[in-house]
């Protein structure tokens, strides 16, 4: 058995410059190469999870399927590797330091003193060799979140430098930081670059590999000159430069030879060269488009980039499934009524209207979802966009004036959205909703199945309302079928109206299933149904 290494990627200068990205594509090289890898992230902030945290403060919340509510890059780790992670995939210092206070309460540390060092940095190193210990994983690659130098990141780079001098060989850091052009003087410059990693050797830890993202590629004496100042090997500084899209940076990274230096360094064998073909097809196919769709993203975070980055990438892999161009525009839903929707949604090829909590642009969603309903646009909602879809039927087909769901009013006379019964009674709100893997049966006959072309599948969900059954009848002999229920509990988990193109609601979100090896077939079906639109309108146009 092969002893599990561990790889660290830190960040130093400047916040986002892609951490994640990079350990998801050093992870799908070394996969590509035979070894079974899985990637972690360490969250410096105090939250137990990002359940909690307002899209506002920390993007999209990524669900996994053992219903872990967690942190937005381990859904890129997910669609590079096409490999599900779980609760272990994810540590914050909330929850470690709500482990270590309940070992305390429990009398686990027999009256020590707790302190930082060591019962903090013994839990962290705990939950980063937990995937190894657990799972038998080759290598594990844990990226931890903050800047380098960041008050709240010290104890993570602390237990770094304790199990870099425990592992030895098994393990190595990667530190990412940035190398900017500076156009008055004509050149890169290093400087920042120097400083990040001496503050890191102030910590004690010295970085194996340097991955320097920059606009322009660096030269051998810029290469030559952080490696002298850095205490790296000149192999071991590697050019991340800016690409048109993240799906690149795996073959940049092949390029540069990020793998072989890590496995160099991990004394492992690198025999078995990467294949990268369906990779290589992928990006073909999305970067040489037959077509194009315009998709109007109907939100009330879409000021925002990553509120909805799982959509936006499920939305790359049907574009390249499709071999189209997809274009997003994205519609803040407070800013749609009734009266101006034609006009803020015309020249749109379909509607999606995304999931979300609370009363806030729900009118708008609704008036959205009127539009496409009535104009015949290929329309997709997802979670609370199904919700928002169920109440629109009810109000403008079956004439129930008064019906909403009790989320946004709790006294409504016709909930034909409400809460699960085992959900009233609960008060906080971290992890209490209806999280992660469910199974939904798909109904003969309708959309949904034909899409699919399985009986069963399983899909994520996070929400904590559903579709009232006692108003299933009226919805479907006005023609709003249940296209998929979960099975155990008679919950509703997909509807789609039977006499229009393409329109289907969804309770799940299928967009945390969609990676570039799978992209999620609602998804490609959407688009697809979005392009026939497309085409049927121009020829209209034309005549």
């Amino acid at each position: 058995m092969l002893n599990t290494r561990y790889i660290f990627v830190t960040g130093g200068v400047s916040s986002s410059l892609g951490k994640g990205i990079i350990s998801a594509s050093l992870a799908k090289l070394l996969q590509a190469r035979g070894y079974s890898v899985t990637i972690q992230k360490l969250d410096p902030y105090i939250n137990v999870d990002p359940g909690t945290l307002n899209p506002y403060e920390h993007g999209e919340c990524y669900v996994t399927e053992d219903g872990a509510e967690t942190d937005l890059d381990l859904g890129h780790y997910e669609r590079f590797l096409n490999v599900p992670t779980s609760q272990a995939n994810n540590v914050t210092t909330g929850r470690i330091y709500q482990t270590v206070i309940e070992k305390e309460r429990r009398g686990d540390y027999l009256g020590e003193t707790v302190q930082v060092i060591p019962h903090i940095t013994d839990e962290i190193k705990r939950n980063i060799q937990l995937l190894g210990n657990k799972y038998d994983y080759d290598i594990v690659i844990t990226e931890i979140g903050g800047t380098v130098g960041d008050i709240e990141s010290l104890p993570y780079i602390e237990a770094v430098r304790q199990l870099k001098w425990e592992l030895g060989r098994n393990c190595l850091v990667v530190h990412l930081t940035l190398v900017p052009y500076l156009a008055a003087a004509g050149e890169l410059k290093t400087k920042p670059t120097q400083h990040s990693v001496k503050t890191l050797l102030e910590s004690g830890v010295q970085p194996d590999i340097i991955v320097c993202r920059t606009e322009k590629h660096l030269n051998q004496n810029i290469r030559s000159k952080i490696a002298l100042f850095c205490n790296v090997d000149p192999t071991s500084v590697i050019e991340s430069i800016d690409a048109k899209t993240i799906y690149e940076v795996p073959l940049l990274m092949r390029e540069e030879k990020l793998d072989l230096e890590a496995l160099r360094k991990l004394n492992l064998e690198s025999d078995i060269q990467p294949d990268l073909s369906k990779w290589e097809d992928f990006l073909y196919r999305l970067k040489n488009p037959l077509g194009e769709v315009k998709i109007g993203l109907v939100g009330k975070y879409v000021e925002l980039k990553d509120a909805y980055k799982s959509i936006q990438e499920s939305f790359v892999h049907a574009s390249s499934a499709n071999q189209c161009k997809v274009h997003v525009q994205t519609i803040h839903s407070e800013s749609i009524d009734d009266d101006n929707a034609a006009d803020k949604l015309k020249g749109l090829d379909g509607i999606l209207v995304a999931p979300g909590f609370g009363s806030r642009g729900i009118e708008g969603k609704i008036s959205a979802i009127r539009f496409a309903r009535e104009n015949k646009v290929p329309f997709f909602g997802i979670c609370l966009g199904l919700q928002c879809a169920v109440v629109e039927f009810a109000r403008n087909v079956l004439k129930l004036e008064n019906a909403h769901s009790t989320e946004m009013n709790a006294d409504t006379s016709q909930p034909v959205i409400d809460m699960m019964e085992e959900q009233k009674k609960i008060v906080a709100k971290g992890g209490t909703m209806r999280l992660g893997v469910y199974t939904c049966r798909l109904e003969k006959g309708t959309k949904a199945a034909k899409i699919y072309q399985v009986p069963l599948v399983y899909e994520r969900h996070r929400h904590r309302y559903e579709f009232n059954n006692h108003y299933m009848k009226e919805f479907e002999n006005a023609g709003m079928v249940t296209a998929g229920i979960n099975p155990k509990r008679k919950l509703v988990e997909i509807m789609e109206i039977r006499d229009h193109p393409w329109f289907i609601g969804v309770q799940f979100h299928p967009e945390y299933r969609s990676t570039v090896d799978k992209p999620h077939p609602l998804f490609v079906s959407f688009i697809e149904a979005a392009m026939k639109f497309r085409t049927s309108r121009q020829a209209a146009t034309s005549k």
